[in-house]
């Protein structure tokens, strides 16, 4: 199976390096990796082109989204502009972050998972952070979500799903929009990735209110909205979170702000996720 990657980079000087070199030593070569510069004014660029001097897959396409560094539409912007660089000739696509180092049998591995399971859509490992001197799983989710970071797609999954969306909630719309089209999702939790940089470190002040956006374009409705924003607030240990959450629900409906989802969609997604909830309780 042919793997393309696609990597977008902000500022990543610091770790790109040790992402690709993570990745050019796979038991599994990618075919075609692409690293999107997304206005960087470090040295990134410059690192990305050593690797693509040395090595063929790699290459290296330069980007201007937003400087904004808001959750969501930013790194999907990027994303795509590496994205329209690539030719169909594809069997799995990967958007990972630029400050990843993965297992050495990571994509061996999500090859197989596709392989022996035809509706398996999507497929990934867990990350994991630095914690006093301890790689510690991150536990702002589930164990049945691929995390943002991390994401692998079929291709058939990836185009069915009307690929990314450009928004906060992307890395939840897609999960939720394969498991509406029949598909499975696979995580593997003997594939540990090592996340260099916590999740959402550089994000600015307005990212706080995009989660309950994300609630309200993804058609939670008020009660799930509620249930989810005080569950992230409690994991992300700061209570005060949850007014941010609800407020940024309140004002994208306030806006009409447009849906991810269609309303059919919509149903599926709620009932899914009341499915959960009641599971987890009883």
């Amino acid at each position: 199976m042919k793997i393309y990657i696609v990597i977008p980079a902000h500022n990543e000087a610091e770790n790109i390096s040790r992402t690709l070199e993570s990745l050019i030593v796979q038991t599994l070569l990618p075919k075609k990796i692409i690293v999107v510069n997304d206005q960087s004014t470090d040295k990134t660029a410059e690192i990305v082109l050593k690797f693509a001097e040395k090595f063929n897959f790699i290459s290296l396409v330069n980007s201007s989204s937003s400087e904004a560094h808001l959750p969501g539409s930013k790194v999907i912007n990027a994303f795509y502009k590496g994205y329209e660089q690539l030719d169909e000739h594809y069997d799995i696509i990967c958007k990972f972050d630029a400050d990843l180092i993965f297992p050495e049998n990571y994509l061996e591995t999500l090859v197989s998972h596709f392989k022996n399971d035809l509706k398996v859509g999507m497929c990934g490992g867990y990350c994991s952070i630095l914690k006093d001197d301890n790689w510690e799983i991150e536990k702002l989710t589930g164990k049945d979500h691929i995390r943002g970071a991390l994401k692998a797609y079929r291709k058939t999954c990836f185009l069915q799903i009307g690929k990314l969306k450009p928004a906060m909630g992307w890395d939840t719309a897609d999960e939720l929009l394969a498991l509406y089209h029949g598909w499975r999702i696979k995580v593997d939790p003997t594939l540990i990735v090592k996340h260099l940089k916590p999740t959402a470190s550089t994000y600015n002040k307005a990212s706080k209110y995009k989660q309950g956006e994300a609630f309200y374009r993804l058609r939670y409705g008020l009660a799930i909205s509620l249930i989810a924003s005080a569950k992230l607030a409690f994991l992300k240990k700061d209570l005060s979170l949850f007014k941010d959450y609800i407020s940024g629900y309140y004002k994208a409906k306030k806006e009409k702000r447009p849906f991810l989802v269609s309303e059919e969609e919509g149903r599926f997604i709620r009932k899914l996720r009341w499915q959960k909830m009641r599971s987890k309780l009883l």
